[in-house]
């Protein structure tokens, strides 16, 4: 007979794994591409010809999950055209990893422990169906766009020919499946790192403690970042126009602007510019920055030089990040000391800012060039934001550890896991 304190084996084995794995792919994928078909048909992607919406869908979708999608055009001997496109839509990212995480951890709360063999055998069947529906959002995801010249010698010459530019989009497979298989799996490690009642194999949970209080605070802390964007955005969408273009941006990349936002509130830069008539579509004041032929750097006093108010992302951050530090210390075990909160919350935060540096750029390239004649009809392009990298890690360590330290402090009066209070004495007659 086994001991209670012992792993307990699943109920149902192996199908009852596979098909929680296909109830959390399936609703992965549904929510993902609900997501992006809303915040696409606000961008006013229903009017795209041929019927191109569905595969535009699947683009997003496929560019959420970390996969690859190429920018492809020309017209034979007459154009060439020069195009590339790296950015990730955060927005259905989040809802994809939100929904993927809590239905992957939802059989296995309320015990301690577990085998690493179980954990493989939910793990498993979710990737092998991940990388499944991923292909089949691949194979969807290809599609040619004609590109209107204007009424120009050029364009007659296309259209006599029969060569009239074009510009399409095509996922590449074999990198789909390889950043799509990273992705499934970085989001299942960050699931059991960030709950409490997900069991961890005997040898790990020494280091629960240390890991999960902070990993759960910093995630509440991003996703605070991205709550307090929808409440400005619907406030910019009721008051400045343009719902359907702030509701696009809300829909698709909301976090790859409120968390590079975060960084920049810590002290930190980005860097890029923009070019030609394509740009950021919000905010302005970010695009009137970077716009230019020279690189030009984005840090709270480049924005405050333009807007006063960009002086509140330090103020927004200190103030989150502080509650950010008190929650980690409140769900710790009361005999962790301050000095080992600012240590655990500094490296969560410099970990978490190290991953949106890395998610958050934008680089987008297009350059059309018809009989040698480049930036036809003014279409040539180039958006970049890129961040200095170990400049926004090393700040977020400080920040992160000066949280911890506060927090700890601050979260003293409060009972927690772990404290004894000593029985009051008696007094003898």
């Amino acid at each position: 007979m086994s001991s209670p304190s012992s792993p307990r084996p699943v109920p149902g084995g192996a199908a009852r794994a596979w098909r929680d794995a296909l109830v959390a792919v399936v609703a992965a994928f549904v929510v993902m591409t609900a997501v992006a078909a809303a915040g696409l048909a606000c961008a006013g992607a229903t009017a795209l010809p041929d019927g191109a919406f569905p595969r535009v869908v699947a683009a997003v979708v496929v560019l959420a999950t970390g996969g690859s999608v190429e920018v492809t055009g020309g017209a034979g001997i007459l154009a060439e055209a020069d195009a590339s496109l790296s950015a990730l839509p955060l927005s259905v990212s989040l809802a994809g990893a939100l929904t993927a995480g809590a239905l992957f951890l939802r059989p296995l709360h309320n015990r301690a422990v577990a085998r690493p063999r179980e954990l493989l055998a939910h793990a498993v069947p979710l990737v092998v169906l991940w990388l499944l529906a991923l292909t089949g959002a691949a194979l969807l995801a290809r599609q040619s766009f004609g590109i209107a010249t204007g009424d120009s010698p050029i364009a007659d010459i296309g259209e006599l020919l029969d060569a009239s530019p074009t510009v399409g989009f095509r996922a590449a497979l074999p990198a789909t499946l390889f950043f799509g298989l990273l992705w499934i799996l970085g989001l299942l490690l960050v699931a059991l790192l960030v709950s409490r009642r997900a069991p961890l194999p005997a040898r790990l949970v020494r280091f629960h403690a240390a890991v999960r209080p902070a990993a759960f605070a910093t995630v509440v802390l991003l996703l605070a970042y991205v709550v307090l964007g929808i409440g400005i955005g619907l406030v910019v969408a009721a008051t400045h126009g343009h719902a359907d273009r702030t509701f696009a941006v809300l829909l698709l990349g909301l976090p790859n602007l409120v968390w590079p936002a975060l960084a920049l509130g810590l002290g930190g830069a980005w860097e890029g510019k923009v070019e030609g008539p394509f740009g950021l579509p919000m905010p302005q004041l970010l695009d009137h920055v970077l716009r230019g032929s020279n690189t030009s750097r984005v840090d709270v006093a480049s924005l405050a030089q333009r807007d006063s108010r960009a002086w509140w992302l330090v103020a927004d951050a200190a103030v989150l990040l502080l509650g950010a530090g008190f929650l980690a210390a409140v769900r710790s075990p009361a005999g962790v000391r301050a000095w080992q909160h600012a240590l655990h919350l500094g490296v969560a935060l410099a970990l978490a800012v190290l991953m949106v540096c890395l998610l958050a750029g934008v680089q987008a390239r297009f350059g059309l060039s018809v009989l040698g004649i480049g930036d036809v009809g003014g279409l040539g392009g180039k958006v970049e934001l890129s961040p200095l990298l170990w400049r926004n890690v090393g700040l977020a360590l400080v920040w992160g550890a000066l949280a911890g330290f506060l927090g700890a402090l601050l979260a003293r009066p409060v009972h927690r896991r772990g404290l004894v209070v000593a029985p009051p004495e008696t007094v003898s007659r």
